[in-house]
Formats: C-alpha cells, sequence, structure tokens
C-alpha cells in the first residue's frame, strides 16, 4: 500500500466530481506535510476524515501536487495498469482509424496525466512531462515492446513543461532503430514524420477531422496555407484537388518537409512555398495584390498564460484581419487556435472584431474540434484546446 496524502476539509469536492488533479493548498500539511514525499512518489490520496479518493503520484514542488491515476487506492501502478489502459486507449483509436497512425494517448483524456504517445505505424514517440510518469517510464516502455513490438520506441522528452517539474530535457530513440524514413497516412495523403528534430513529437494528429473537412470545399481553388509547417493543411488540399497552394512558415526544415511531402504526393506543380514571418508575408501579398479562394491560420498558442491574454488576442485579431485582405469576394477563412486560454467565443470575437475593421462581413457555417485520438475529460477543461472555426467572408451588407 501507497503512503496516505490528505486533503483538508472540503477539499475533495472536485475530486469527487471527476478532476484528477491535486493543487498544492489542497493538502493538509499538518497531517501529511508535502515537503515529506519525494518527486514522482506513488500515493493514496484521502479526504480529511480518511476515506480513500484513489490513487496517484505526488509533486512536492509544483502547484499541481498530485495526479489521481484511479479511483482505486488498491490498485497498483505496474505493467498490468499501463496495459489495461493502453488497451483502453488502443480500443477507441481503432474504433475511429483503420490504420495505425494517432495519437495512442493524450494524458488525462485517456487516464495517464502526464504521458503522451503518437503512433507512426511500427514508431511510437513517447513525451513524459511530470515526474510521476518519468519514474513510470521503464514499465511504459516494456509495455509498448510487449504491445506492438515496435522498430523503435523515441522519448522527445524536450517539453518546457518539465522543467516545472524538475525534470531533465532530453531526445533519445530507447528502442530500436528508426527507420530512415517515417511515412504516415492521414485524410489520402501521404506525410514523410520527422521524429526527430521537428516539432513536438514531429507531427500534429489534432486537426485531422477539420483538415478533412476542408478538403471537401477547396476542389478547384486557390489556397493559403499560413503557419504550414510540413503541409498538414496545404498538401492535403492539393491532394483534395485544389487548383494552387502556397504553404507559408518561418521554418526551412518545415518548408522542406513540405516539399518533400508534395513529391511524394505528385502534387509538387500545384505547390509554392515562402518562408518568412507570417505577418510580413500576409502584408506582402496584399500589397501585391495576390487573392486566395481559401485561407488557412493555424498559428501557434498566442496565448500560452492567462497573463498574455491581451497580447495574444490581439495577435490573433490582426492575423486574421490580414488573412481577410488577401481572401478573394466570398472566400473561406479557417481560422484555428490551440491556445486553452483563448476560448471559442474569443477565437469568433477576435475574426469578428477583424472583420468589421476592414468593413466584412464573416459567417460561422462550421466548427471544428480536436479528433478523437486527443479525447476531452468532461471535468478537466484544460483537455479541450482546439479550436477551428470555417467562415465565409463578403462584402458588408
Amino acid at each position: 500500500m501507497y503512503p496516505s496524502l490528505k486533503l483538508k476539509k472540503n477539499e475533495e469536492r472536485r475530486i469527487k466530481q471527476g478532476h484528477v488533479w491535486v493543487f498544492s493548498n489542497e493538502v493538509d500539511n499538518e497531517k501529511t506535510p508535502l515537503k515529506e514525499f519525494t518527486a514522482g512518489q506513488r500515493v493514496v490520496f484521502e479526504d480529511s476524515a480518511g476515506k480513500p479518493l484513489g490513487m496517484g503520484y505526488v509533486n512536492p514542488n509544483t502547484l499541481i501536487c498530485g495526479r489521481l491515476l484511479s479511483r482505486s487506492a488498491k490498485l497498483e501502478l505496474n505493467l498490468k495498469f499501463f496495459k489495461k489502459r493502453l488497451q483502453e486507449a488502443q480500443a477507441l483509436r481503432e474504433l475511429h482509424f483503420d490504420q495505425p497512425f494517432y495519437r495512442l494517448v493524450f494524458g488525462e483524456g485517456d487516464g495517464l496525466p502526464g504521458l503522451v504517445i503518437d503512433r507512426f505505424g511500427a514508431v511510437f514517440v513517447v513525451q513524459i512531462t511530470t515526474a510521476g510518469m518519468e519514474l513510470a517510464k521503464d514499465d511504459i516502455i516494456q509495455v509498448l515492446i510487449n504491445l506492438y513490438h515496435p522498430d523503435a520506441i523515441v522519448m522527445r522528452n524536450d517539453s518546457a513543461s518539465r522543467q516545472l517539474e524538475g525534470l531533465p530535457l532530453y531526445e533519445e530513440v530507447v528502442f530500436g532503430e528508426l527507420p530512415e524514413q517515417i511515412e504516415i497516412v492521414e485524410n489520402n495523403t501521404r506525410f514523410i514524420i520527422p521524429v526527430v528534430g521537428g516539432q513536438k513529437t514531429g507531427w500534429f494528429y489534432d486537426h485531422r477531422m477539420a483538415r478533412a473537412r476542408l478538403q471537401t470545399l477547396v476542389k478547384g481553388k486557390r489556397v493559403l496555407d499560413v503557419f504550414s509547417y510540413l503541409g498538414g493543411w496545404g498538401v492535403a488540399m492539393a491532394t483534395a484537388g485544389a487548383e494552387s497552394v502556397t504553404c507559408v512558415d518561418s521554418s526551412e526544415f518545415a518548408l522542406d518537409g513540405v516539399d518533400r511531402n508534395a513529391a511524394l504526393n505528385g502534387v509538387s506543380e500545384k505547390m509554392t512555398t515562402i518562408q518568412g514571418n507570417a505577418f510580413d508575408v500576409l502584408n506582402a501579398l496584399r500589397m501585391e495584390g495576390e487573392k486566395f479562394d481559401v485561407v488557412i491560420i493555424d498559428p501557434p498558442a498566442f496565448v500560452k498564460r492567462k497573463k498574455d491574454f491581451k497580447a495574444g488576442f490581439e495577435a490573433y485579431r490582426r492575423i486574421n484581419e490580414i488573412a481577410m485582405r488577401v481572401l478573394a469576394p466570398d472566400g473561406i477563412l479557417v481560422s484555428a487556435s490551440c491556445s486553452h486560454h483563448l476560448t471559442r467565443d474569443n477565437l469568433v470575437q477576435a475574426v469578428q472584431s477583424a472583420s468589421r475593421h476592414i468593413d466584412r462581413n464573416v459567417q460561422l457555417f462550421e466548427q471544428g474540434h480536436q479528433g478523437p485520438d486527443h479525447p476531452v475529460h468532461p471535468a478537466i477543461p484544460e483537455t479541450e484546446y482546439i479550436k477551428t472555426l470555417f467562415f465565409r467572408v463578403i462584402a458588408s451588407w
């Protein structure tokens, strides 16, 4: 049995309602001082009366000092536990996808806080962001080997959030050997994925469903993909019949990936890439009189923390305003955000404000969400972060 960590009176209500985080100010430090625990230590969480709330792990050095893994206080964190959780996660993915390309584990959404696993066929990329999961790393690797017999398992533990947990940053192939080329299929489009050296795990599966929806709208159209990375949006639009696609990114590495993926799908003749700051490139396109039928704005998080909201909101407003200026009449604007602290309503407001500033009207005709391999935990709003809005932009009424 693991040692107990007691909460103050009435502080268990949120946990009983389904949340899995314990904050440091909720702990009864007189009965169970946090300082007596080590980072990642496994514990049984108890209410003020000593009734078990569940099992998980603790880090005394962070604001979120505890994370529940099970409502059963008797469960042990071992190979059997991880095997069951991964099999449960796998079942959800198999319900939606017929090929082995998806996010296999999405943290709290799959009952495994602090753990993300992306699957690229026989290659698995693992991100661990908490001390508790770091201590379970060997078990996680072993279960992946036992269940999937992978070609390679890569640790991409270079996220800045690890530093909050007192964990080192590193990137390592911990099992097998990486193939020379890792290829996935998404929305009938092939992509080469750089799992080492790329952003995050090398790919962003989260917008998959929204990309599929846009593919039905782009045949014969001129498309501009801003913040393109490897062309997840842009190359997919080319394979869906777009007349031409221009991809914009600040990274030469990313645009080289666009070129590779365009060639892989036989659509190179449709593709143009522009390297540069998105705001600068859009302004230059505007000055040159360029017009596109579809513009996709899928930036990195402009609002990473609450205190960034004002500046971040203005950045979303500005980028969408410039995007509308290069849209052809009755064009489609796809505006996305991965900032949890920017709500869906905030993003609608940013686009609406931008449209009125340049005397346009917008019609919101569809909304996208993160894919089913990024399941939302209903009690944890933080697990829902993707917003994708589809607008038609028309002249002022």
